[in-house]
Order: structure tokens, then C-alpha cells, then sequence
């Protein structure tokens, strides 16, 4: 099918102008890149996110640096810019246990297998974040280095299928799977997170999943990992 020059430009005029009014409608969220399923960033964003989101604005805590949010009861993380626009959100994999602190030592021990997993956890808290390689090379974000925890890709292995399953699903609940990183996919990490979080230091922001959200980030945020 054909269209008339004229028609082209009109339709093209009109899509413009509802892209100017859909983001003019949500300034400070912007569009999400990757790591969606089609929804816009504002129907994304949970309620806590939401939150955290403009408490850090407000306040000032990234130090107009790149930052992420990790929502723990959804499984999703969403990356911002310096100034607040959503980057890229996506489904993650999470610490196996429930809770909101480190076991003290827990970073210590050398066989993996070892550590129980009420103690594979994912801590909340406001973490300085850098770039940084693991052991084998890989290019990661490090969010608790004393934890031994970072931003990373999904590996290669033998478990890659069952954890992309776990991802792809649309219940939170099976996404507890790793020591306490926060696994991604790695297109995500490749075309979000290395760009940003990937190429300086930055902020994440874990949120509690057994107090609530203004009980660690309200007035005054809680420090985790330093400045």
C-alpha cells in the first residue's frame, strides 16, 4: 500500500506531537529503552520506586549521579541518569534468602556452596557504587564491595536456561536465585547499565522487603558502602 507524500507528513506530524504530550506528561521519568515489555516507564515504576525516586531528587543524595533502584518485592531494577530520567528497567534475579542485612562473614567463605541460604541475601540499604571487573574479567558495578555484591550479567552455564525462565515469567517470586547479586540480562547490562553505572561511580538504591520504604529512605538516607 501507498501513501500520499502529504498523508506521510501529517501522520508523522501527529505521532510527533503525541510523543511531545506523552512525555511532557511525566517530565521527570522519561522512557524506558530496554528491558520492557512494551509498558511506558510511568506504568512501570512501582509505588516505592516512585518514592525513592523523587526523595533522592529532592535531597539531592546521588550528588547528580547516575543511580539505579532495585525494588526487591517487584524483582525489577530501574536505572536513572544524573538528572533523573529513567535509562532502562528490567527484571532481575536476587539473593536466594529473605532480608535486609548481610551476614557478618558471609563474604569470607571460599566454596560457595557453603553458604546457607537464609544467608544468600540481598541488603538494603543506599550504596556507593563503581565500575569494577570480578575475578574472571567480567565488567561489573559494584554496590557492596565488603559483601562481595554487584550489578552483573547473567553467566553462561548450565543453569542460563532456567534462570532466563525465571526472568521472563511475570511473577516476582521465582527470581530469587543468586548469592545476593543482582543479576541482569546482558543485553540490559550492555545497552543500560555499562553506559552509565558502568562508566563512573554512582548510587544504588536497595529497597527493604521486610520494613517499609520511608523507614530507610525518608528525611535522612541510610548509608551503606559510603559516599
Amino acid at each position: 500500500m501507498q501513501f500520499k507524500p502529504d498523508l506521510v507528513n501529517a501522520l508523522a506530524t501527529l505521532a510527533f506531537s503525541l510523543l511531545l504530550a506523552a512525555t511532557a506528561a511525566c517530565p521527570s521519568i522519561g522512557h524506558a529503552k530496554a528491558g520492557t515489555s512494551g509498558a511506558s516507564a510511568a506504568d512501570m515504576l512501582t509505588a516505592d520506586t516512585r518514592h525513592v525516586h523523587q526523595w533522592v531528587l529532592d535531597s539531592g543524595d546521588h550528588r547528580q549521579r547516575p543511580f539505579a533502584v532495585v525494588d526487591k518485592r517487584a524483582a525489577r531494577i530501574f536505572v536513572f541518569d544524573a538528572e533523573g530520567q529513567l535509562l532502562g528497567t528490567t527484571p532481575v534475579l536476587l539473593g536466594q534468602g529473605l532480608g535486609d542485612h548481610s551476614v557478618p562473614g558471609v563474604a569470607d567463605i571460599a566454596d560457595l556452596n557453603r553458604i546457607p541460604v537464609a544467608d544468600r541475601t540481598t541488603p538494603a540499604g543506599r550504596f556507593a557504587s563503581q565500575p569494577g571487573r570480578n575475578l574472571r574479567g567480567e565488567a561489573i558495578v559494584w554496590f557492596d564491595y565488603a559483601a562481595a555484591l554487584a550489578i552483573h550479567r547473567l553467566r553462561p552455564g548450565s543453569s542460563e536456561a532456567g534462570r532466563l525462565a525465571r526472568l521472563d515469567t511475570a511473577s516476582p517470586d521465582d527470581n530469587r536465585a543468586s548469592l545476593g547479586c543482582v543479576v541482569v540480562p546482558p543485553a540490559f547490562f550492555d545497552e543500560v547499565v555499562a553506559p552509565s553505572l558502568g562508566r563512573q561511580r554512582g548510587v544504588v538504591y536497595v529497597l527493604p522487603e521486610q520494613q517499609p520504604v520511608q523507614a530507610i529512605f525518608g528525611v535522612n538516607p541510610t548509608v551503606a558502602g559510603g559516599r
